[in-house]
């Protein structure tokens, strides 16, 4: 039996004093894993070396998910969607801090002679592989595509967000129509400069291996980890008490059946990879693979394998663990630290071939952009309603139920 329909106004939807607690103790937390990512670098003794190292991971991440939140956003409106439409603000105000990760970007400039070894002239006269891509891998054309990158982004987010939050006001159905109709080309547009950023800021760490893939295997992982973040921020704001009846345990349900389609996805890309450089055989191509698959690397190997696939499939194969917070919860914690362990596994290989090179900057990086992150989202949260109030489909989201 359907539920009967929901007064939304009853229903917690300014963070208020809440929100601006979460900014303050986000934005400390931030700035000291920031400064103490600094004094951690200057202390190694090596040119920030593993400062730039260990911060591509952590702004990979943290990127990812606005990425995947982004994708979110416009899968719902191309696709008409009215179960989502509870949880799509949550997806915009994560999108939008596309404008904070053009800004964090500066750090991988500055340290793109360490990061990338084709920005090295001396590795550059000597190698031949390099002279080939020359006229795509270099400093300025890198540094044009990171920005132009970022001002799609910025303006898709933009561009949902606001006529989201304007919707709120005015009530015009067409608004939605409008975002609706300009969905199928923001898509495109999506998938080619997600797939071109993958290969810039990731796969070039080693010029010398490529994937035609990778695009894809970035996405999906980066899909999969925002599934499992909406999950855990909703779960988050109705513990303090908001969107209590608005949000219910058929939403989770399918938040938990799009994690668990995607990393259904993210493994069978990463097979079909993996799958066709072994068979090949092809040096240029297996070399990458074969520093993953010995020394101390072949144990993250293993827990990618068993972690990031296997656990999570098993755990939400059934109906049940989707719709019980106390088994979605810890499977979506767990679906992020996997999705962090991933992007390790692609970055950290280049600069240590032998074994992981755990650092406490692994950690306090992870604070320092990860508070900003944080915060960013707070305020852009607290600045409207949690919840799409005037939305044409928000009624039928709110009774929706799962067959």
């Amino acid at each position: 039996m359907k539920r009967g329909p929901i007064d939304i106004t009853r229903e917690k939807r300014q963070l208020g004093a809440w929100g601006a607690r979460g900014i303050r103790v986000s934005l400390v937390i931030g700035v000291l894993g920031i400064l103490a990512s600094v004094w951690l670098g200057m202390r190694a003794g090596d040119g920030f070396g593993r400062f730039y190292e260990s911060y591509l991971v952590n702004y990979a991440f943290f990127l990812s998910l606005s990425l995947g939140a982004l994708f979110f956003v416009l899968i719902q409106h191309l696709t008409g969607a009215t179960w989502s439409v509870v949880v799509r603000r949550l997806a915009e105000a994560i999108a939008a801090n596309i404008p904070l990760l053009a800004l964090l970007a500066i750090p991988v400039i500055l340290g793109m002679s360490h990061l990338y070894h084709w920005t090295d002239a001396g590795a550059l006269a000597h190698d031949s592989l390099l002279q080939g891509k020359q006229s795509y891998l270099n400093t300025p054309f890198f540094i044009a595509r990171l920005a132009f990158y970022f001002l799609v982004w910025g303006w898709l987010a933009r561009y949902y967000h606001r006529r989201s939050v304007e919707q709120d006001a005015s009530g015009d159905v067409n608004l939605t129509h409008r975002m609706q109709r300009i969905s199928g080309p923001s898509v495109v547009v999506y998938a080619l400069t997600v797939t071109f950023a993958s290969f810039d800021l990731l796969m070039s760490v080693d010029a010398h291996w490529f994937s035609t893939i990778f695009g894809v295997y970035f996405f999906s992982g980066s899909v999969v980890a925002c599934f499992a973040l909406l999950a855990l921020v909703a779960y988050r704001l109705q513990g303090a008490g908001f969107l209590e009846n608005t949000i219910t345990r058929e939403h989770y349900h399918d938040l938990g059946k799009l994690v668990f389609a995607f990393i259904v996805f993210w493994a069978y890309i990463a097979f079909s990879q993996y799958m066709l450089i072994w068979y090949s055989n092809i040096p240029e191509e297996t070399g990458w693979y074969l520093r993953r698959q010995t020394g101390g690397w072949t144990a993250v190997t293993l827990i990618l394998l068993f972690g990031h696939f296997l656990a999570p499939f098993l755990g939400l194969l059934s109906r049940f663990p989707k719709r019980q917070m106390l088994l979605l919860v810890p499977g979506a914690l767990w679906v992020l630290l996997m999705h962090w362990v991933d992007l390790y596994w692609l970055v950290m290989p280049t600069y240590s071939e032998t074994r992981p090179p755990l650092n406490p900057l692994d950690l306090t990086l992870f604070l320092g952009v990860g508070g900003l992150f944080t915060a960013l989202c707070l305020w852009r949260l607290g600045r409207h309603s949690l919840v799409p109030e005037k939305d044409p489909r928000l009624d039928d989201s709110l009774i929706f139920e799962n067959a």
